[in-house]
């Protein structure tokens, strides 16, 4: 299983990014797509995830309202459009793939990309 995230950069604070993560799979095959980030030097912490069937989402309280979650059932990418970046936001960023309903846990996820780095400056 390869999911390949890409969309990551360095960006000024109240910036904007998006972040993509496809798969050649086929899409029946999944359940729910996944976003986490990891800080320097912190644990990895859910950001949002989507059900793939029908694409009902869900945020972390920390990203509501600034970052949403989509996915393109036709190329089999999920997206993390992410707006108004503050440092804080500043981790590494991994999409994951669930097949079956999970929570925010990562370890709930079975398949992980490699990580794409966001860096928001101040």
């Amino acid at each position: 299983v390869q999911l390949q995230a890409s969309g990551g950069g360095l960006v000024q604070a109240g910036g904007s990014l998006r972040l993509s993560c496809a798969t050649p799979e086929l899409s029946f095959s999944w359940y729910q797509m996944g976003w986490f980030r990891q800080p320097p030097g912190k644990e990895r912490e859910f950001v949002a995830s989507i059900r793939w069937r029908d694409a009902n989402s869900r945020h972390a309280d920390s990203v509501k309202g600034r970052f949403t979650i989509s996915r393109s059932a036709a190329k089999n990418t999920v997206y993390l459009q992410m707006n108004s970046l503050k440092p804080e936001d500043t981790a590494m960023y991994y999409c994951a793939r669930a097949m079956r309903s999970a929570s925010v846990d990562p370890g709930e996820y079975s398949d992980w990309g490699q990580g794409t780095q966001v860096t928001v400056s101040s």
